[in-house]
């Protein structure tokens, strides 16, 4: 039974832009933090934005801040990666997380979606 599913990425050069979406099923999303983490090959998975069950606190690992926005809308069970001046080092298969304890690590998160290939060309 698939819980998350990830949508949006693909190929861009560097400075381009995408947008990845996660939706959720209800009762993987309401009250649930949510979170996006990625993994580049021959790398362990990363922790990348996290926001919480309201929306009221969001969190990024520090080599995103400034270029890469988490939102969430409680309306749609959608939560959404704005990711703009993307560079080369942003590649990876990204995402998507829901758990009740949240943070940094894929620890706190109880469902994930299967992925999203984000591909950034210099």
């Amino acid at each position: 039974q698939v819980q998350l599913v990830e949508s949006g990425g693909g190929s861009v050069q560097a400075g381009g832009s995408l947008r990845l979406s996660c939706a959720a099923s209800t009762r993987t999303f309401i009250g649930y933090d949510m979170g996006w983490f990625r993994q580049a090959p021959g790398k362990e998975r990363e922790f990348v934005a996290r926001i919480t069950w309201n929306g009221g606190y969001t969190y990024y690992e520090d080599s995103v801040k400034g270029r890469f926005t988490i939102s969430r809308d409680n309306a749609k069970n959608t939560v959404a990666l704005q990711m703009n001046s993307l560079k080369p080092e942003d590649t990876a298969v990204y995402y998507c997380a829901s758990g009740r304890v949240g943070g940094r690590s894929a620890l706190g998160y109880t469902y994930w979606g299967q992925g999203t290939q984000v591909t950034v060309s210099s």
